[in-house]
């Protein structure tokens, strides 16, 4: 690091958990974020505030008036943009140093597993099942660590999917694909503002934590918040032996 970078991330290295090694990760760490919208928002600021070195951001929408009540990642003056290159913007101007690669479109097969592939981590910042299903499945087929968030009205949740240690469930074992769940979405139920900013946040730290190797990460439970009392809910999850997704994949002994 130079001088610039050691001023910069100075509050990190003081910590004993990070220090300059850790630092030193994160910028040489790849993420992929899948959405630019409320939990996009929050993930693409923070970690491009703290310095994770190549982060692809990656949206199908423009930037739309009703987003700004949550989307603090776009501003007015860019309503019509791709979120994507709205999204880049912001990051660039709060760490001119990050890598952003913008993408506007929407991932799918061979090209979803392509850019899992050549990410440290991912985080599904989707409103959707089948787009949900889709990144979990390319993330156990690369071993990527997946962090998954979702808020809809009052209520968020948010957990990390690892299936490279031997008793982390991937996000079909906690929702089967051949299930039926409802399929409620913020332009349709309203979501509370602030709620996709604690749920995105703590997508951020959690790929933080992986990508420099520190504390404990959230595989294994889904914390649920109810907005309402700010209560949380800690649930464990096992691995479903039967996981159509990951039952079959080949578990290495934990990182």
């Amino acid at each position: 690091m130079n001088d610039q970078q050691l001023l910069r991330y100075s509050r990190h290295i003081l910590l004993d958990e990070i220090g300059i090694e850790g630092q030193e990760k994160l910028l040489g760490a790849r993420a992929l974020v899948i959405g630019a919208g409320g939990l996009g928002s929050p993930v693409a600021f923070y970690l491009a505030s703290a310095g994770l070195g190549m982060i692809t951001l990656v949206d199908n929408d423009t930037v739309d008036l009703t987003n700004l009540q949550r989307q603090i990642l776009h501003a007015s003056d860019r309503i019509g943009q791709p979120k994507a290159t709205s999204g880049k913007q912001a990051m660039l101007a709060i760490n001119p140093e990050v890598q952003v690669l913008a993408l506007q479109e929407r991932l799918e097969g061979a090209r979803l597993q392509e850019l899992v592939s050549a990410s440290d981590v991912v985080l599904d910042c989707s409103d959707n099942f089948a787009t949900r299903h889709a990144v979990n499945r390319a993330c156990v087929a690369a071993r990527v660590p997946l962090v998954s968030g979702a808020a809809v009205r009052m209520d968020g949740q948010v957990s990390v999917f690892d299936t490279r240690r031997a008793d982390a469930p991937c996000y079909a074992c906690l929702f089967p694909p051949d299930q039926e769940f409802e399929e409620v979405q913020c332009a349709t139920m309203g979501v509370f503002a602030p709620l996709v900013g604690i749920i995105g946040t703590m997508q951020a730290a959690e790929a933080l934590k992986l990508v420099a190797g520190i504390g404990e990460s959230l595989a294994g439970r889904l914390l649920l918040l109810d907005a309402r009392t700010m209560e949380w809910t800690s649930i464990r999850v096992g691995r479903n032996a039967h996981c159509p997704v990951c039952a079959s994949a080949s578990t290495p002994s934990p990182p």
